[in-house]
């Protein structure tokens, strides 16, 4: 995000408080634990990116569910106070809503290295010339080492079959032309392409509806990877006829750490019984499951590639944050993001010393900014003990995510000052 054409901001700190006062959202912040320093202080928390704040309401869901379970014990499958059975439920309305989904598109299950291999083992089957697996980079590694794995499952050299599409030398960004031209060179020797919607270490949005479209010239099948993009950014997954996506919920979605994760099938292939899937007993169509048949019975959509009952604990706390997503609804969060993370941006240009990686185009940003700045371990420890919560990345990024949810302009304000103070 170079400071070209950048909109000079008001620095000072009653212009801060004024935004704050001024922010439609602003009473979302009190529905969320804010994490507090010793003294108990709230934080300026901005790593949201990493792991969201915790809904308030996400302990009662908790507890509600420990109660059926004191209550009923295995009869809570079923009882109409708790129904077990069927508790992921109330979940599918409110995703589908979330990403751009029809209702039969979307499930919440396991977690997202898992759900990526059990996507893939059922999208990437190499055949004829068809043996080539793209990703863009910089990779989050779970992401690589999961798409090697499953190279190598199918006795594939990644060397030679694995397509990575990283920033040109000397820069940071990966070019959208140059994602598409390593698609088109794939050609007809591409299987499948697994691009991140928002790069995990830079911040930088890609186009998904161009790069699907891309994708399909070729005859391959578009996957994504939005474990940052949901909850960050609008999403239309069916009317961008993505093939599938997986995600987490635990960045911006505020489920809780290690939380389920959640995915896109398209219909067209959720409905298509001759596509292979690693079944499990939960996968069977609801009318069939508890039938204990020895033939699967595949649930029509993405409920299919469940295999076990979810965790009910774990569960409870993602419900009670993405109801919370729901009523306020992804336009008015990425309206508010559009205004504070450049606020932001200005405040660390206007400070200088910093460059910010992240593109500054509003397409092609989310909430996150990642910094590259001299002795940027030293420099967050320093932050740290000033109060400020942020991350670091190898090999020299600080990444900060103000989010529209419940970050305020006021934390943008603090964090800058406090990074120029480390100096």
């Amino acid at each position: 995000m170079s400071t070209a054409g950048a909109a000079a901001v008001r620095t000072d700190e009653a212009f801060a408080l004024q935004q704050d006062a001024a922010d439609p959202l602003a009473s979302n912040r009190a529905r969320f634990h804010i994490p507090v320093g010793p003294d108990g202080t709230p934080r300026v928390y901005l790593a949201g990116q990493s792991l969201g704040a915790q809904p308030l309401t996400a302990r009662d869901a908790v507890d509600a569910e420990m109660e059926a379970w004191a209550r009923y014990g295995v009869e809570a499958h079923f009882h109409e106070g708790a129904t077990w059975v069927s508790f992921d439920e109330p979940l599918r309305e409110p995703t589908a809503r979330l990403v751009g989904a029809m209702p039969d598109e979307v499930s919440t299950l396991n977690t997202l290295t898992v759900n990526l291999h059990l996507l893939l083992a059922s999208f990437f089957r190499p055949a004829g010339k068809r043996t080539k697996l793209l990703i863009d980079a910089p990779t989050f590694p779970s992401d690589r080492y999961a798409v090697e794995s499953q190279l190598i499952h199918h006795g594939l050299d990644p060397a030679e079959h694995l397509v990575v599409v990283g920033p040109r030398s000397g820069e940071s960004i990966v070019r959208t032309e140059d994602l598409e031209a390593a698609i088109r060179d794939a050609g007809d020797r591409l299987a499948v392409a697994l691009l991140a919607g928002v790069n995990y270490a830079t911040g930088q949005v890609h186009d998904i509806p161009r790069l699907t479209a891309a994708i399909h010239e070729t005859g391959a099948l578009a996957g994504w990877q939005l474990a940052h993009s949901a909850g960050n950014m609008p999403l239309s997954l069916h009317d961008w006829d993505v093939d599938f996506a997986m995600w987490c919920t635990y960045k911006y979605l505020c489920g809780g750490p290690g939380s389920l994760a959640q995915i896109f099938v398209n219909r067209r292939h959720g409905s298509d019984p001759s596509v292979p899937r690693l079944a499990g007993w939960f996968g069977n169509s609801l009318a069939t499951r508890f039938r204990m048949a020895e033939t699967f019975d595949p649930a029509v959509g993405a409920d299919g590639w469940q295999l076990s009952n979810p965790p009910i604990m774990a569960l409870a706390p993602v419900r009670a944050a993405i109801a919370i997503f729901d009523e306020v609804g992804m336009p008015a969060l990425r309206a508010k993001t559009l205004r504070l993370t450049p606020y932001l941006a200005g405040l660390l240009d206007a400070a200088g010393g910093v460059e910010i990686v992240t593109p500054r185009e509003p397409a092609a940003h989310g909430a996150q900014l990642s910094l590259r700045l001299p002795n940027a371990r030293a420099r967050l420890e320093r932050l740290e003990a000033a109060g400020i919560v942020a991350d670091f990345r190898e090999p020299d990024f600080i990444r900060v995510a103000p989010v529209p949810m419940y970050n305020t302009f006021h934390d943008a304000w603090r964090f800058a000052r406090a990074l120029s103070e480390t100096a």
